[in-house]
């Protein structure tokens, strides 16, 4: 879009807010040529944090690290059936390592680095760079290293450099999903000499120096960053890990007004936002002004958690009680406005190991009473709590159960908990019901249900749910490598979450992102962070 477009009102707020970013006016053939090579993005929330490994990083931070570190591995992009592009889960591709061979014997890998790739600052990357970040991901605690033993990467000694370029990774198991796990946001590649000048007897890691200094290798490296108000991006030039991106400049705005990023995007002073309501995706869909992708967020859900751990919800009647009393169709209509995938009225039997996939439950007041009658209950207080930052589909979905749940005897108080507080909150297991949405990086159903229903990861298993019989399902589909085996082991164990209901599921969430229609590139991507490497504008 040249300036010649611009009235003067959007021409002034435009070029006002790239003065303030940094950017001056230069003759029109320049600034044209500028403004087709900076991405002007407008987002609720930006990155707390450089460091998407320390501890309470928040969502946006893993796009910074997707796009300022490299990884070994990538993941390869596919056409969707509506043309939209995303990864392909299951086909792996070369980042910083050139090529990689798995042993005869299927207890290693080694990796063949790139011998032209550099860090920011000029210096080569090498394996000892490589096994430091793995050694790292796998140290630091909290969620990185959770993520990275999903994988079977649990202690630095699996880690071993070779020569400057090469790597390899010894397995302490053979688990299929250990690949597609180095190809996360997790295990990204640092310049480990320069962390190294800021480590301390008490911070091994540089933690505190890497929080607010980036210290990558990626595609872009950070111009700027103004916590709460903007982060700039510039590409690196000398990045040779792919092909040089087409956008040389991204400027992102912290604009936590829903309202005021739609209307920059409408009158074309933005080029790219996300995490507006339902409602407004919608409205932008049917008014056509810009153009919206929406993706049905792989291995996610919204659903509802009952704390199996403590009565009252420790007994399964209850629990498939409330299966049966929610207000599904009203939820997905009136809180989500259609963009989601409902996940109820499904089959009663399990007949293909996918996930997620509607539970057989609808809603039948009826069947909710006489299960409250049989778990002993003529009625209950409880409390049904949610995070405040998800309060535009999570309030009136709360609002829309604790009715319906009135009319079987359950009177339920709705508590909204602020987002900075949420995952502490959930992870001391005591709130009796949570309206939660979660969604997991590798899309198996194994490892979904590894982080929320296994009795030995307590990170994100938030109904405190502990049954030996799911904790052998889900070792033994992650591990096996007969195909049947594992067909029938992924039947099982969702058909025994069906059952016992540790978990309400509402919808699969859809991941909308709204652009400008000269805006190109787009790749959905499991993070759900845009990948500005891929974004063309013109």
């Amino acid at each position: 879009m040249s300036s010649s477009h611009f009235d003067f009102t959007r021409r002034s707020l435009l070029l006002g807010g790239l003065g303030a970013a940094g950017l001056t006016l230069a003759p029109r053939s320049a600034w044209s040529q500028g403004r087709a090579e900076t991405l002007l993005v407008v987002q609720e929330l930006g990155p707390n944090s450089l460091d998407m490994q320390g501890v309470g990083s928040n969502q946006t931070v893993n796009g910074l690290a997707w796009n300022c570190y490299d990884r070994l591995l990538s993941y390869a992009a596919k056409a969707l059936p509506d043309g939209t592009t995303s990864y392909d889960r299951a086909v792996l591709a070369p980042e910083l390592a050139e090529s990689w061979e798995v042993a005869a014997d299927g207890m290693s890998c080694t990796f063949k680095l790139r011998k032209d790739a550099t860090f920011h600052d000029g210096t080569k990357v090498t394996a000892k760079d490589v096994k430091w970040s793995f050694d790292r991901a796998v140290s630091v605690g909290g969620f990185p290293t959770f993520q990275m033993s999903a994988g079977s990467l649990e202690k630095p000694e699996q880690f071993v450099v070779v020569d400057d370029h090469t790597f390899r990774i010894d397995y302490i198991r053979k688990d299929k999903m250990l690949l597609f796990n180095v190809a996360v946001v997790v295990p990204f590649i640092i310049n480990s000499e320069l962390a190294k000048k800021n480590v301390t007897a008490e911070d091994p890691w540089a933690l505190a120096w890497l929080k607010a200094n980036e210290a990558g290798g990626g595609a872009y490296k950070v111009e700027s960053w103004k916590p709460g108000t903007e982060t700039i991006l510039s590409r690196f030039d000398n990045w040779t890990c792919g092909p040089l991106p087409k956008i040389k400049r991204v400027i992102a705005r912290d604009i936590p007004s829903a309202g005021t990023r739609r209307a920059m995007l409408e009158r074309g002073d933005a080029d790219l936002s996300s995490g507006f309501a339902p409602r407004d995706f919608d409205q932008l869909i049917k008014e056509g002004k810009v153009k919206v992708t929406g993706v049905p967020i792989p291995n996610a859900l919204w659903y509802v958690a009952l704390n199996t751990a403590k009565p009252p919800f420790d007994n399964v009647k209850l629990r498939q009680a409330i299966a049966w009393a929610m207000p599904y169709e009203q939820i997905q209509s009136s809180a989500f406005f259609g963009r989601a995938v409902p996940m109820y009225g499904g089959a009663a039997e399990v007949s293909k190991p996918v996930w997620p996939q509607p539970f057989p439950y609808v809603t039948d007041l009826d069947k909710a009473k006489a299960l409250m009658k049989e778990a002993g209950l003529e009625g209950l207080e409880t409390t049904l709590s949610l995070d405040a930052g998800t309060a535009t589909v999570g309030e009136p979905t709360a609002i829309l159960i604790q009715e319906s749940l009135a009319k079987i005897g359950i009177k339920a108080g709705i508590e909204k908990i602020p987002g900075a507080n949420w995952r502490t909150t959930l992870n001391k297991k005591e709130l009796p019901m949570a309206l939660n949405r979660f969604s997991g990086w590798l899309d198996y159903p194994e490892y979904y249900f590894y982080w929320n229903f296994h009795g030995r990861n307590s990170i994100f298993n938030i109904s405190s749910y502990q049954s030996k019989e799911m904790d052998a399902l889900i070792d033994k589909a992650r591990f096996t490598t007969d195909a049947g085996e594992y067909e029938s082991t992924v039947k099982a164990f969702i058909a025994l979450c069906m059952r016992e209901v540790p978990v309400v599921p509402l919808n699969q969430p859809i991941h909308d992102v709204a652009m400008q229609k000269a805006v190109s590139g787009y790749e959905f991507w499991f993070h759900r962070e845009p990948d500005y490497r891929q974004f063309v504008k013109g």
